[in-house]
């Protein structure tokens, strides 16, 4: 079988987060520049192969001041670390349109194992000619595992940020290559 690319497109796409705030209430965020590729058998995503990248440095949370913190070494530590990057190891059909993705996440220096939900929303063609799909994928991370500890607890006691990092990504790509098997 063929071995398919797909290359994402941004304009159609986009990754959030969201943090706990002082246990009340929710900080979100995206990142502005991102880019994900995947290949797959022919349009058979069910083993598919996934790398995705984020840049640090165009973390956007609607706040100027915080999202130079989050650059900083509290956080995402940019400067040293300027990409989050994972790389999938499995991707597995749990039914028609729902699989579980296992893979590496790179964050500030340390690699760790995850597992995220993906919807597949299906593949159609665009009305210029070109095959296009998409995927919501969903998960938690604990940002701890990825050693951003800052704020764990307030000078009165109390937590300041949550330790769970859900993540929410809307992605659509465009078939660009079918490279037959030598």
């Amino acid at each position: 079988m063929s071995t398919t690319k797909w290359a994402l497109d941004p304009a159609h796409s986009e990754i959030q987060f969201k943090v706990r705030h002082l246990m009340v209430s929710w900080a979100n965020g995206t990142f502005k520049k991102f880019d994900a590729d995947v290949k797959s058998n022919g349009d058979d995503f069910s083993s598919a192969k996934v790398r995705f990248t984020a840049e640090v440095d165009s973390i956007h949370t609607n706040n100027e001041q915080r999202d130079a913190h989050l650059k900083n070494s509290d956080f995402f530590d940019a400067a040293n670390h300027p990409q989050i990057v994972f790389e999938s190891e499995k991707l597995e059909k749990v039914d028609d349109d729902q699989y579980k993705l296992y893979g590496q996440l790179t964050m500030r220096g340390v690699t760790k194992k995850i597992a995220l939900n993906v919807e597949f929303g299906g593949i159609m063609q665009d009305p210029w000619g070109n095959t296009r799909t998409g995927f919501t994928v969903t998960g938690k991370i604990n940002r701890k595992d990825f050693g951003v500890s800052y704020g764990a607890v307030t000078e009165t006691g109390g937590v300041l940020l949550g330790d769970d990092v859900t993540i929410n990504a809307n992605v659509e790509f465009v078939k660009v290559q079918e490279l037959q098997p030598a």
